[in-house]
């Protein structure tokens, strides 16, 4: 990589399938900057999320801990965890934020230096006692109001499945402004410090609400249909069932119910979904383009990645929350100057997990033990690495263990999960739990997973044991009272950790 530490640029978007990038093959897509970082980087085509909702999925990428050491497996509170991005910062690295993070609460530093703080489009719950989030308040600078509850005075809401073209000028959609925060910022920083560049996009994160012009390029395309059994949920553990009723009679904007959808509608919604990815590659398009001109792009490790995926009708859902390989398997490229030349694809499973691991390592800043990824730096240098086993996502009531031919789902508390044969059935279509032609290798499977939960609790013990010290020192503030006001002084320490 060079003597000099390199600018690190971490691209996210939010809810992108793995299936979304032009270059992989995937011909329906129009993703021509995607599509270059495939073209001069090292492309993970076997990346998968470490949860599978945004919040979830970001506490552990961030820290570099799965839920069950740091207790954040869904909507809850993370922002008061170690991450990888403050020891980046306490090593001599300028940190920035453009965009969506995620943090709860969402207005702390977090290890950046500065922050353009943009949560989903929809949120009306912000930080500050409710103050707006940096994109709401551009809004309101121009006199024009955040979307909120449509659900509630749009009388066609059920009608379009999440699909509603933006409806403002270009300049206010939440993924341009975070692009345009981005290139502003790059254009005019200052610093003589390396930079950690995080710029978090908001799409394709439903509502699916592209750029029109955009949406009007999908207009004639051939769409891949989407994957269905009839009767398969019935089959299945009953939280799919309990998924599609949930969102049929959610109380905000994403209330969808397909059981009222036509074919037609699911392909006009994944028309809407699609064309909202264009939107957000257009605006990583500007970015490589400021990073250019500035004279950076030579000296920077670009990631692009996704938090997570989304089912897109698939199996007649929609969302996330499931383990199914549109929700845990996400694109990931790593771009880097000796790949221009040179790039290639990596079919070896890997994690989100890495990602600190990677950046610590190519930042040379020693890599916290307690970190459960690894680097892939191996990867990008060329050098042999022994592939792994499994990748695991974790997210509320349910683990999943994904090897290169199978995956299981475990439901805590639960004798009924999820049992697949990835070679014969890649669409997980059926579900053989309870088939004794594969007794034996679900057996095995559960007994690594005993083995990897017990090794990844004994290794980060020393971690918990630090948070159970830290918290009883302080206990309880206000803030705390109000957030965990259910929680008791004995129970504390389970409750956060």
């Amino acid at each position: 990589m060079g003597s000099e530490r390199p600018h690190i640029v971490l691209i996210m978007t939010d809810q992108q399938r793995f299936d979304t990038v032009g270059a992989w093959g995937y011909d329906h897509m129009i993703t021509p900057h995607q599509d270059r970082l495939v073209r001069e980087g090292v492309s993970f085509r076997q990346a998968y999320c470490p949860g599978a909702t945004c919040v979830a999925s970001r506490a552990a990428t961030f820290t570099g801990m799965y839920p069950h050491t740091t207790g954040v497996y869904s909507f809850d509170h993370w922002g008061n965890h170690r991450n990888w991005v403050q020891d980046l910062s306490d090593n001599g690295y300028y940190c920035v934020n453009m965009g969506k993070m995620h943090f709860t609460p969402e207005d702390i530093s977090g290890g950046y230096h500065e922050r353009v703080i943009v949560e989903n489009p929809t949120n009306k719950k912000h930080a500050n006692g409710g103050a707006d989030d940096d994109w709401g308040r551009y809004l309101s600078f121009h006199g024009l109001e955040r979307p909120n509850d449509r659900q509630d005075t749009d009388p066609d809401w059920m009608t379009k499945f999440q699909g509603v073209p933006w409806h403002y000028e270009e300049q206010y959609h939440s993924d341009v402004f975070i692009g345009n925060s981005a290139v502003s910022w790059i254009n005019n920083h200052q610093g003589d410090k390396p930079i950690f560049l995080e710029v978090g996009f908001t799409g394709p994160h439903e509502p699916w609400d592209p750029l029109p012009r955009h949406l009007d390029m999908y207009a004639d395309k051939e769409l891949p249909s989407r994957v269905l059994r009839e009767g398969e949920l019935e089959e299945k553990p009953p939280q799919h069932l309990a998924h599609l009723e949930a969102f049929a009679n959610a109380g905000g904007e994403a209330k969808i119910d397909l059981r009222l959808a036509s074919e037609d509608d699911i392909e006009n919604m994944r028309r809407h979904y699609y064309a909202k990815i264009t939107t957000v590659d257009e605006m990583l398009g500007k970015v490589l383009d400021a990073l250019e001109t500035r004279g950076w792009l030579e000296n920077s490790i670009i990631i692009f990645c996704s938090d997570h995926g989304e089912l897109l009708g698939d199996h007649g859902l929609a969302y996330k929350w499931l383990m199914y390989d549109p929700i845990v398997h996400v694109p990931m490229v790593v771009r880097y100057p000796q790949s221009v030349d040179q790039p290639r694809e990596v079919t070896d499973l890997v994690s989100l997990m890495d990602i600190g691991p990677t950046i610590l390592q190519a930042a040379g800043v020693d890599v916290p033990t307690y970190l459960e990824g690894r680097s892939l730096m191996p990867y990008l240098n060329g050098e042999d690495i022994a592939p792994r086993d499994y990748v695991f996502c974790e997210d509320n009531y349910q683990i999943m263990m994904r090897s290169s031919t199978h995956k299981m789902v475990y439901y805590i508390g639960q004798e009924e999960g999820e049992f697949y044969d990835l070679e014969a059935d890649s669409d997980e279509l059926w579900n053989k739990w309870n088939d004794a032609d594969y007794a034996d290798v679900k057996g095995k499977m559960l007994q690594d997973l005993l083995g990897w939960l017990a090794t990844s609790n004994y290794y980060n013990a020393g971690y918990k044991r630090n948070r159970a010290r830290q918290y009883a020192m302080r206990w309880p503030t206000e803030g705390d009272k109000k957030l965990h006001g259910r929680m008791t002084t004995q129970d504390k320490q389970v409750d956060y950790l």
